[in-house]
């Protein structure tokens, strides 16, 4: 299920994400998308990273599900050519990242999203500003 989830994510069929991801699917990796902070924004999170990478694509290299969890260690690449929340204007760069996600699944599809990734490699290769705290 993990493997068609993002599957359809690469193939950019958006409409079909509701097949794998519960409708209150809660996204607990929200530095990079910058959707809002409710259940549910996981769908206009990827919504808007496909908006401002393309291309873009997703490699799994390896899935490790037991129970009503999944894992999988993914290769991301892609090409900042659109508007992003942060960072606006397009790079034209390009960046390869990897990343761990962890998946929660309810009655088949997926309920919860955690990921590690490579952020600070991701920036950098965008030449985008390390995000600021106060």
């Amino acid at each position: 299920m993990v493997t068609e989830f993002i599957a359809a994510i690469n193939e950019r069929h958006l409409d079909d994400l509701a097949a794998y991801m519960a409708p209150d699917v809660v996204d607990h990796n929200k530095i990079i998308f910058g959707e809002p902070d409710e259940p549910g924004a996981a769908f206009e999170g990827i919504r808007m990273q496909l908006d401002a990478f393309d291309p873009f694509h997703i490699e799994v290299e390896e899935v490790v599900a037991e129970g009503e969890k999944a894992v999988a260690r993914i290769r991301m690449t892609g090409v900042h050519s659109g508007t992003h929340p942060r960072m606006p204007v397009p790079t034209g760069r390009s960046f390869e990242v990897e990343a761990i996600f962890l998946f929660t699944l309810r009655e088949g599809r997926i309920s919860e999203i955690r990921a590690v990734s490579d952020r600070l490699g991701l920036f950098l290769q965008l030449g985008w500003d390390w995000p600021e705290t106060d």
